[in-house]
């Protein structure tokens, strides 16, 4: 009989990401003999180096709608590209439903000037200098995913230079004149 045993370098990675609740709540179905009551958990998960994910679980009590909404955080994670200053590369904009979140690169020093679950996900990502402002909605999980988005759409100088198809050192010395 062969006993496989888990690697212990499995968890070593595992352990590195810290996982947040931004909010639960607690939903109700009406079904035929009358409501039916679970949770909906937000997670929020990240290794502070670049990599963020957002996800939701519902269950019948909080735990396992914790446990679902991490399970469900780790298959959507996203790799962002963070500048030596602790910040994005550009302004940019996101959109998930009525929520936009527009964010701007910092000086350092500045902080993160974001809230609620907008704040949770550029600590996460480890992002240290940002403004930022939600408009139009203020549910967690549509500003936490419209963060998401804002994050996915970056882009670096050297992707740039490549989708146009010029050298790096041009984007970086050409000026408007």
């Amino acid at each position: 009989m062969i006993i496989k045993r888990k690697n212990s370098k499995n968890k070593e990675q595992e352990s590195n990401w810290e996982e947040r609740v931004v909010q639960v709540k607690r939903v109700t179905k009406v079904v035929k003999g009358g409501k039916k009551l679970s949770f909906r958990a937000i997670i929020i998960i990240g290794n502070e180096k670049g990599q963020v994910g957002v996800g939701i679980g519902k269950a019948t009590d909080v735990i396992g709608a914790v446990k679902k909404g991490v399970t469900d955080a780790k298959k959507h994670i996203i790799s962002v590209p963070l500048t030596k200053t602790n910040s994005i590369t550009h302004k940019i904009h996101g959109i998930a439903g009525a929520a936009k979140v527009v964010m701007r690169p910092s000086a350092p020093g500045s902080g993160v000037i974001a809230g609620g679950s907008v704040r949770t996900v550029l600590e996460l990502v480890g992002i240290k200098n940002i403004l930022t402002k939600q408009l139009g909605s203020n549910n967690a999980l549509n500003n936490a995913r419209a963060t998401v988005d804002a994050l996915n759409n970056l882009r670096t100088f050297k992707q740039t230079a490549q989708d146009r198809g010029i050298d790096i050192n041009y984007l970086y010395n050409h000026k408007k004149e």
